[in-house]
């Protein structure tokens, strides 16, 4: 078995990694949602010009005003476009931090595994020589009353 000192680093070390990770993942959770606020106000605020715009096509518009229209229009769409691919990659991390958080949360809990094994093998190698001592003692008195 694994020196029981070395296991323990292990396990802290392991641990220290899964915070870390589990850190990162937060980081990257909150990231996303940021990035998905952006891009609800954008999509809102096309929906809403694009609504004001058709309650102001029915009085009539001018071209230069329906120019102006589709050119901004087009600015929103392709800032919309953007931020939904930031929002992509924002998830993309989201699943690589988790992948790595439960490999990092894995490992401990397999160095914790070992630990356990390894203190129930000196447990029981404990009590295999207590019960020794115990037959020797026995057998010692039994050897004296006679």
């Amino acid at each position: 078995m694994a020196n029981p000192s070395a296991l323990h680093t292990l396990i802290d070390l392991a641990s220290k990694d899964s915070d870390e990770a589990a850190t990162r993942l937060g980081e990257a959770i909150r990231a996303a949602e940021e990035t998905e606020k952006k891009l609800n106000l954008l999509v809102g605020y096309r929906d809403e010009y694009a609504a004001r715009f058709q309650s102001n096509q029915a009085t009539g518009i001018s071209a230069v005003e329906y120019r102006n229209f589709q050119v901004f229009i087009g600015k929103l769409d392709t800032a919309i476009a953007s931020q939904q691919a930031v929002v992509q990659n924002a998830k993309n991390r989201i699943e690589n931090e988790r992948r790595k958080w439960q490999e990092c949360e894995k490992k401990r809990m397999s160095y914790d595994t070992l630990a356990t094994r390894a203190e129930s093998a000196r447990q029981l190698k404990e009590n295999k020589r207590e019960q020794k001592q115990m037959d020797e003692y026995a057998s010692r008195s039994a050897m004296f009353k006679r």
